[in-house]
């Protein structure tokens, strides 16, 4: 079935919403609550979205002339996330949330007219637009939980997960290298209880390496909100459990993850 690129922008503006309905009613001293990121405060949580929206529609319009700007990036050192959220700080809550609004309502714009399947640079390997949005779905999921744990708020698990877990899927190969390690041959099958009591899969069914358990926990691992330890997955085999030692949805530098125990 073709990917609908109307559906994926559908989702992310859901899910952009359901941030802003934590972010909405904050008053400005709740912008500058510290989350489980080290050093990171709710106002770098949402300055980290916009910023990247605006880079994903330069990335998505402008395909030639983001790679350019990545190489410069890259041959400065590459991207700096906390240098990015420091360059922010000036920002009030307000203004945060305008920007987070304008940025999010223009990249569901662009690239829910996008053809799938055109091939946008990143940070990291380049990928479809398909792909691109879909990640965007997941740093909002991600992000969010960050704000959802600082503020003490449950959120429902949603259908929009599948988005989240299948990014992280997709990225094994990548948390390898990221690690500077080579990719176990075996392949995994993974297998997870989805919200609304169904089962979503991935991989061969006869894989002797797996990854089984509730959706959302998978998505805590694998975007690096909960640590291993402390998240209701079975793991069977090396290839596995290699992987989910090291796993991460997004591009970029190995995280720092979260500490056992910290959300238990």
């Amino acid at each position: 079935m073709p990917v609908s690129m109307e559906s994926l922008a559908a989702d992310l503006a859901d899910e952009s919403a359901e941030l802003r309905g934590l972010l909405a009613p904050l008053s400005e001293s709740d912008w500058k609550r510290s989350t489980p990121a080290p050093g990171w405060t709710i106002a770098d949580q949402v300055s980290h979205l916009a910023h990247f929206d605006d880079v994903a529609v330069r990335s998505g319009t402008d395909p030639e002339g983001f790679a350019a700007e990545l190489e410069r990036i890259d041959a400065a050192g590459g991207i700096d996330p906390d240098a990015v959220a420091a360059s922010y700080r000036h920002l009030s809550g307000a203004d945060l949330l305008r920007w987070y609004d304008d940025a999010r309502a223009r990249l569901v714009e662009v690239f829910a007219r996008l053809d799938p399947s055109l091939r946008v640079p990143w940070f990291g390997p380049s990928m479809s637009a398909a792909s691109s949005l879909t990640a965007r779905i997941m740093e909002t999921w991600a992000h969010g939980q960050d704000v959802a744990d600082t503020l003490g708020v449950a959120r429902v698990p949603t259908a929009r997960l599948r988005h989240v877990a299948h990014i992280g899927v997709g990225a094994r190969p990548f948390s390898f290298t990221a690690h500077g390690r080579d990719l176990p041959d075996a392949p995994i099958r993974v297998e997870l209880a989805a919200p609304d009591g169904g089962t979503w899969t991935w991989g061969p069914a006869d894989a002797a390496d797996r990854v089984t358990g509730p959706a959302p926990d998978f998505c805590l691992a694998v975007t690096q909100r909960r640590h291993r330890d402390d998240v209701d997955l079975t793991v069977t085999g090396a290839a596995a459990t290699a992987w989910m030692e090291i796993a991460q949805a997004f591009a970029g530098e190995p995280g720092a993850g979260r500490r056992p125990g910290e959300f238990a």
